[in-house]
Parts: structure tokens; C-alpha cells; sequence
């Protein structure tokens, strides 16, 4: 046969379609000739608010016990108010992710970020500056709105800048700056977190604020919510500046244009029926939701406080520091190894060893006997923090091993993977509306749960509560199974095309 014959069966495909062995070479060639330097600056200047986050998130954890002993009695805190101090951080959080799903495609994913700077900077002048618990509580509330709206927008902008080569990667930076933000405050507050000086603690939450507003103005926007605000020639400088100038990036640009333009509108409740649209929302809401169920945020908000009550061997505060260290440790393994093992097989992994780390804590909690320090210790969390924790066997260190195995396995999957997910499969049409939904349920669920954690453990015992986690831990198991994709290597318009035309070869 004739070459000329044969030449309509070779015609490329659609850019958005990309995903046949014919373009794999040419793809593979393209990411190896990409400068990176810039591009991982961008997204340190975005996690920054991450940090922020982490810190703030574990905010209470020293300063809960000082303040239950401040002389003042306007801000001395008791159980009801110390759950309250705890728990509203999470209201805020999804107040922020619900303004954030107008934020996200008003102002763009950049700009959202260096909004939330503002309500973070005011919430920590207040915590710094308190006078009485309205302050603490609004401090609280004001930084919880900012990570609300740093959880929608700064997973977005990082899996629209990154390319599949080091999305998995990249998209492990906002858990890991969380968690490094929480190690940092765990350990300023050994040394600042007392009766007077706990204080300083929020003064120190002002500084990566700054620098991320700083580092933020000189950065690009996304280059694909460029294109749909139809700024085509500035989303071309954007990806060529995230690219390097000397590399062939006006391939990625058409694909990115292609796919954009097939998405000019925003999404509307009719194609809310559409499963291209509702499926992937209904996994990112899914995982966000089972990721809260299984317990993370009680464990990081009230670790040095449970520490207390189960007289670990060590000082609460450095179990809590040495917890913050193993999660860090963990998810900077989950960014090495998610672009080459994927992401499915670790969030099994890390679904695994979270349920039995819960269940080990429950089971030792239930059989093993109350602190010797309180009659009301098997009753009462808060209230015995108060008290010196004296172990006398290494028995103790029993729950503080089930406590780093279980943010060892959170770390290495439901922590990270689940946030990169989110901005992974989520349609561009909706992506900005539906990341700020994720956020809503995942705050509201942390909120929920934290407000009744003290209670669940004044009226049942503490072993209860880590019993609930594992159950939910088990489900998260069979959810990765059954309705999560694999999206290891895959372009962003590689996965919109799966959940387009239901290819399953795509996967």
C-alpha cells in the first residue's frame, strides 16, 4: 500500500487524548527537557501557607495545658472551653473552604492564597494579644478561615503548574509543610508554651505568613486558569516561565488550551448529572470525608493531652515532638515513592497500618490499667493534663508506638494523596467550586468530631473513640478498591479524558 494511503491512520489525536504508545516517546523526551528550578519555587512559596496551617492547626496542644493554669481567670480554660479552643479552628477551616469555592475562580488560585494571609495575620495578633476567651476563640476562628481557603486553593495551583513527571511529588509538598509546621510548633512550644510565654507562639506564626506573601507577588498564576479567563497570551508566558524558555512547551500549551476550551463554561446543576462531573467530585468528597472519620485531627489537636492520660514514658511534649518528626519523616518517603509506586497501593498501605494502630491503642487503653495519678483518669482528658504523669514501666511506651504508626500511616497516604487527588481528578470546570466543597466537608467533619471527642471519652472512656477510627479505617480499605483511580503518570487532561469517555486503558 501507498504511504500516502496510510497517512490518515497516523493523523495525531486530540491533544486532550494524548495518551497512545505513538505520543508516549514524544512526551516522555518533552518532561526530561524540562527546567524545574522555578517551578519548585513556585509551589515553596505556595506550601508556605501550608506551614501556616500545620501551625496553627496544632496550636492548642501545648497551650491547652498553660492555659489551664494561667492565673488570669478570664482566660484560664476549663473542659468545656479547652474543647471549644480546640474545635472552632475546624469551623473556620470550613467557612474558609466555602468561600473559597467562589475565590478560586474569582480571584484564581494565586491570588487566594495571598488572600488568606490576612485573616491568618489577624487571627495570630489576636491569640498573641488576648485578653480574655472571645479573643482566643475569634484568634482561632480567624486563622481556621485562612487554612480553610490555603486547603482549596493551594493543591489546585500546584497540579495546574506541575507536570506529571513531579505532580505526585509536588502535590506531597502541602501535607509535608503542614506537618512541618506542626514539628516547628511542637518544638517552640517546649521552650515558649508556658504560663506568660505561650504568647510568642502565635508571634512566631506571623513570619512565614510574610514570607509567603513576599515570595507570592513574584510568581505566576496557573497557567490554565489563565486560559479560562481568557488571558491566553499571559497563561503562555505563565507556562513559560514554569518551563523554561528553551523547552517545547507550546505542545503542553495547545493540550492545556484544548482542554480548556472544550470547558469554557462553568458548570451548571444540569451537568451536575453528567458522570464526568459527578463522579470525581463524589470521590474527593469521599476521601475527604473518611479521611477526617479516621480520627487525625483529635490525634494532632489533643496528642499531648491523650499522651497525659495514657502515661506514655516520656514528657508530653516530647512524644508529641517526636510523633511531629515520624510524620515529616513519612511524608517526605510518600513524595519520593508516589510518582514510581502510585498512588493506590499506598493509600492501602497507609489505610492498613492505621487501623491497626488504632486498634492496638484502643485495645491497650481498654485493658490495661488507669494512670495511678487520678481516680477520674479513665473519665477525664483535660482535666489530667494537670496532673504529673509518673510511668513506671515500659509498658507506656506502647500507645506513644501505635501513635507514630498511625501518623506514619496517614503521612504515607490519606494524609497527602488525599489532597492530591482532589486536584487531580476534579474537572477544570468545576474544579474550583468543588475543591472548596471537599474543604467544607472535611472541616465540618473535623469540627464534628473534635467538639465531641471530649465528651465521647468523659462518658465512655477514651479506648471508644480509637475504636471508631479503626472501623473507618477498614472502610477506607474497600473504598480505595472499589472507587479510586490510579493517576500515576497521567496529565491532568489524561485523567479528564478517563473520567470523559470511561477508557479504563487510560488507567
Amino acid at each position: 500500500m501507498e504511504p500516502g494511503v496510510r497517512e490518515p491512520l497516523v493523523r495525531r489525536p486530540s491533544p486532550s487524548y494524548r495518551t497512545f504508545p505513538q505520543s508516549k516517546r514524544l512526551e516522555k523526551e518533552y518532561l526530561r527537557s524540562l527546567h524545574n528550578q522555578r517551578l519548585y519555587l513556585a509551589v515553596f512559596a505556595a506550601v508556605l501557607g501550608n506551614f501556616s496551617f500545620g501551625f496553627s492547626l496544632v496550636y492548642p496542644s501545648p497551650v491547652i495545658p498553660a492555659l489551664e493554669l494561667h492565673p488570669n481567670p478570664a482566660l484560664r480554660l476549663d473542659q468545656h472551653t479547652a474543647s471549644w479552643f480546640g474545635s472552632v479552628f475546624t469551623l473556620g477551616a470550613a467557612a474558609g473552604g466555602l468561600s473559597t469555592m467562589m475565590l478560586n475562580d474569582r480571584l484564581g488560585r494565586k491570588l487566594s492564597i495571598i488572600f488568606s494571609a490576612l485573616p491568618l495575620a489577624a487571627g495570630y495578633a489576636l491569640l498573641a494579644g488576648a485578653q480574655g476567651l472571645g479573643m482566643l476563640l475569634l484568634g482561632r476562628v480567624l486563622t481556621g478561615y485562612a487554612g480553610g481557603v490555603t486547603s482549596a486553593a493551594i493543591p489546585v495551583y500546584i497540579s495546574e503548574i506541575s507536570h506529571p513527571r513531579v505532580r505526585g511529588m509536588l502535590g506531597a509538598c502541602p501535607q509535608m509543610m503542614a506537618v512541618l509546621g506542626s514539628l516547628v510548633l511542637y518544638a517552640l512550644g517546649k521552650y515558649l508554651g508556658l504560663v506568660l510565654d505561650w504568647r510568642w507562639l502565635a508571634v512566631a506564626g506571623e513570619v512565614p505568613v510574610l514570607l509567603m506573601i513576599l515570595l507570592l507577588c513574584f510568581m505566576p498564576n496557573s497557567p490554565r486558569f489563565l486560559l479560562s479567563q481568557g488571558k491566553d497570551e499571559e497563561a503562555l508566558r505563565s507556562l513559560c516561565w514554569l518551563r523554561g524558555k528553551d523547552t517545547a512547551y507550546t505542545r503542553e500549551y495547545e493540550q492545556i488550551k484544548d482542554s480548556v476550551r472544550k470547558q469554557s463554561q462553568r458548570v451548571s446543576w444540569a451537568e451536575i448529572k453528567d458522570p464526568f462531573i459527578y463522579k470525581p467530585i463524589l470521590i474527593a468528597v469521599g476521601m475527604r470525608f473518611l479521611q477526617q472519620l479516621s480520627g487525625v485531627t483529635c490525634i494532632l489537636v489533643y496528642l499531648q493531652s491523650i499522651f497525659k492520660k495514657t502515661s506514655v514514658i516520656l514528657r508530653p511534649e516530647l512524644d508529641a515532638a517526636l510523633v511531629g518528626l515520624v510524620r515529616l519523616l513519612s511524608v517526605a518517603i510518600a513524595a519520593v515513592s508516589m510518582d514510581k509506586a502510585g498512588r493506590k497501593i499506598l493509600l492501602f498501605v497507609s489505610a492498613g497500618v492505621m487501623l491497626v494502630s488504632n486498634l492496638t491503642m484502643g485495645l491497650y487503653i481498654h485493658f490495661m490499667p488507669v494512670s495511678q495519678n487520678s481516680t477520674t483518669a479513665n473519665r477525664t482528658l483535660v482535666s489530667s493534663a494537670n496532673l504529673p504523669a509518673e510511668p513506671t514501666n515500659y509498658i507506656t511506651l506502647i500507645p506513644l508506638l501505635a501513635t507514630m504508626f498511625f501518623i506514619m500511616g496517614y503521612a504515607m497516604g490519606w494524609g497527602p494523596i488525599t489532597w492530591l487527588l482532589m486536584s487531580e481528578i476534579l474537572p477544570l470546570k468545576a474544579r474550583g467550586v468543588a475543591s472548596g466543597l471537599c474543604v467544607v466537608v472535611s472541616w465540618l467533619t473535623a469540627f464534628t468530631l473534635t467538639q465531641f471527642f471530649l465528651r465521647v471519652v468523659e462518658a465512655f472512656g477514651l479506648e471508644v473513640p480509637f475504636f471508631f477510627f479503626a472501623v473507618i479505617c477498614a472502610g477506607n480499605i474497600f473504598f480505595t478498591g472499589c472507587c479510586v483511580p490510579e493517576t500515576k503518570g497521567r496529565s491532568l487532561e489524561q485523567i479528564e479524558a478517563f473520567f470523559r469517555t470511561g477508557r479504563r486503558s487510560f488507567m
